[in-house]
C-alpha cells in the first residue's frame, strides 16, 4: 500500500510504554489482576497503532468498497503487522482473522506480501472479502469492458425487467418501490449474461453496497424502515446510475492496486473460508499462523444477519429464513434474540466474579424476565462461554511465539459495566497464553444500541465505552 501522512490521535503523550499498561500474576486469585483502569481523554498513553475506528476506511482504496458498523482500519492493521511480524527475507508470514468481516485484514496482509486466511460466516461478507482480494489478479480490461458495456445498455435509468423478488424476504412495507425494483431487475438480468466469476462478484458487491441507498429502508445504523425514522419513501432513484458510481470507484481502485503491487513485488495469496472458525481445525493445520489480527462480535448485540438480511436476499446468498436462522446459531456470541428465552445459561469455566456479575445481572429487572436481567444474563454467559471457545480454539493454529491482537469494547448492560478485554485477557492466561498487554484505543465510542435503549437499560452507569487491544502471545 502506499505511503500515507500519519495521523495521530489528539491524545496526550505519555512516557508510559505499552508494556506498562499490562498485566501481573496475583497469587490471591485464580486468575490474572489487570492494572488497566478505564482511562480518561486526558491521561491515555500514547498509542502505537493508528486510529483503529473502521470509518477511516472510507477514503482508502479498495477498503471503501463496503460500509461496514465494525471492525478496524486498514492503518491499524498495518501498525499491527509492522510491529509484531519480524521481517524475513525469502519467507511469507501467514496472517490471520478468524472473523474477518469485509477483510481489512486480509488485503491489508496481502498488499504487504504476507499470506492471509480469513474466517466468515455472513455470506455478504464472504462476497465483500473475496471480490477484493482476488482483485489483485483480475483482468482489469475484461473488468473496464464490463463495466463501458452495462454503462452503455443502462444509460439514463433505461435498463428495466421484470422479475420477482425473494419469496422469503418479508418486510414490513415493500423494500423498492415498483419503478425502483424495475431498474433492480433489469441490473439482475445483466448480471446473469457476465461470465468471468470474480468480474460478476464485483458487479453483486457494487449492488450490494448501494441498494439500501434507493430502498425504502435506512441504517439508523440497525436496518429500519425510512418512515420509522422520519425520512421519506424513496419512489424514484437512478438505480443504474448508483451501482455506476460504485463500479467506477471499484475499477479505479483495482487499476491503483495493481500498479502499487507490481512496485513492490507479488502479492501475498489469501484464502477465504465460508465458515465459522469454531470449526477451523478442519482446514487450518496447527501451528501454521504466524499473526492474528481480529475484532470478534462485541457484546453490544448488533444484529449483522438481520441489519444484512436484504444483501444475503437480493443477492441469492440465502434462499430461506432457515439460513438466516443457521447463521444466527454460528454467530460467536449469538443474539440476545436467540438465547433471552431459554433456562438459565451457565459459565463454562470457574469465575468467583464473573458468577457474581451474572446473579447481580439476573437480579436487575428481574419481573422482566427475557427483557430484563434474566434474558440479559443468559446472552452474556453465552458470550462469555464462546469467548473461552474462541481462545481455545486459537492457540493451536498459532506458531510458537507468534501474536494474536484482538480488538474488543466494553459493554454496558442493564447498567452494569462489562469490560470485555479485561475478562478476555484474563481467560486468555488461564489458557496458557503470554498476556502482552492491553492497548487502550479509543476512550469514547459510540454504536452499542445496549447502552442507549430505556427499555434495556436497568439502571444508570457513569462509565463511558471504550476500545481496547489486547495482546497475546502464545508461548
Amino acid at each position: 500500500m502506499p505511503s500515507r501522512t500519519v495521523k495521530r490521535s489528539s491524545r496526550r503523550k505519555s512516557r508510559a510504554n505499552w508494556r506498562d499498561v499490562a498485566v501481573a500474576r496475583d497469587s490471591s486469585t485464580s486468575g490474572v489482576q489487570l492494572t488497566l483502569d478505564v482511562l480518561t481523554e486526558s491521561d491515555a498513553p500514547f498509542s502505537r497503532f493508528r486510529d483503529s475506528a473502521f470509518t477511516e476506511n472510507r477514503d482508502e482504496p479498495v477498503h471503501r468498497w463496503v460500509p461496514w458498523i465494525a471492525g478496524f482500519s486498514t492503518a491499524f492493521v498495518e501498525d499491527c503487522l509492522r510491529a509484531f511480524l519480524p521481517a524475513s527475507p525469502g519467507r511469507k508470514s501467514c496472517v490471520l482473522d478468524p472473523f474477518a468481516g469485509v477483510g481489512t485484514t486480509l488485503v491489508t496482509a496481502i498488499a504487504e506480501g504476507h499470506n492471509a486466511v480469513g474466517f466468515e460466516i455472513n455470506p455478504y461478507a464472504v462476497l465483500a472479502c473475496r471480490a477484493k482480494v482476488n482483485s489483485a489478479r483480475l483482468d482489469i480490461a475484461s473488468l473496464e469492458r464490463y463495466r463501458h458495456e452495462y454503462a452503455t445498455l443502462s444509460r439514463d435509468g433505461a435498463r428495466t425487467a421484470v422479475g420477482e423478488a425473494p419469496s422469503e424476504f418479508v418486510t414490513r412495507i415493500p423494500f423498492f418501490s415498483p419503478a425502483v425494483e424495475q431498474q433492480v431487475f433489469g441490473f439482475q438480468a445483466y448480471l446473469r449474461s457476465i461470465r468471468d466469476p470474480d468480474i460478476a462478484d464485483l458487479f453483486r458487491l457494487a449492488f450490494g453496497a448501494v441498494m439500501v441507498s434507493f430502498s425504502n429502508y435506512t441504517y439508523e445504523p440497525s436496518l429500519c424502515s425510512r418512515p420509522g425514522a422520519g425520512k421519506p419513501l424513496v419512489e424514484r432513484a437512478d438505480v443504474h446510475g448508483s451501482i455506476l458510481r460504485r463500479l467506477n470507484e471499484m475499477v479505479s481502485d483495482v487499476r491503483w492496486l495493481q500498479e502499487n503491487l507490481a512496485q513492490k513485488g507479488p502479492p501475498g495469496s489469501a484464502r477465504v473460508h465460508a465458515m465459522s472458525f469454531m470449526e477451523s481445525c478442519k482446514v487450518l493445520r496447527p501451528g501454521s499462523v504466524d499473526l492474528a489480527v481480529t475484532s470478534p462480535p462485541y457484546m453490544n448485540n448488533y444484529h449483522y444477519v438481520r441489519s444484512t438480511r436484504p444483501q444475503l436476499f437480493w443477492l441469492n446468498l440465502v434462499s430461506s429464513r432457515k439460513d438466516l436462522r443457521r447463521l444466527e446459531e454460528d454467530n460467536v456470541g449469538k443474539y440476545w434474540q436467540t438465547v433471552r428465552d431459554s433456562a438459565p445459561v451457565a459459565l463454562e469455566f470457574d469465575s468467583p466474579e464473573l458468577n457474581g456479575l451474572l446473579a447481580d445481572l439476573r437480579a436487575t429487572r428481574a419481573k422482566e424476565n427475557a427483557y430484563g436481567g434474566p434474558g440479559w444474563a443468559n446472552y452474556v454467559a453465552t458470550y462469555l462461554n464462546d469467548t473461552q471457545r474462541f481462545l481455545s480454539v486459537l492457540k493451536p493454529s498459532l506458531a510458537r511465539g507468534a501474536t494474536a491482537v484482538i480488538v474488543i469494547g466494553n459493554s454496558i448492560i442493564q447498567g452494569h459495566e462489562i469490560k470485555v478485554d479485561r475478562i478476555l485477557a484474563d481467560l486468555a492466561a488461564r489458557l496458557g497464553y503470554e498476556v502482552l498487554g492491553i492497548e487502550m484505543l479509543r476512550t469514547k465510542r459510540v454504536g452499542a444500541s445496549i447502552t442507549k435503549s430505556t427499555v434495556r437499560r436497568g439502571g444508570t452507569s457513569r462509565a463511558t465505552l471504550y476500545e481496547s487491544a489486547v495482546m497475546l502471545r502464545k508461548r
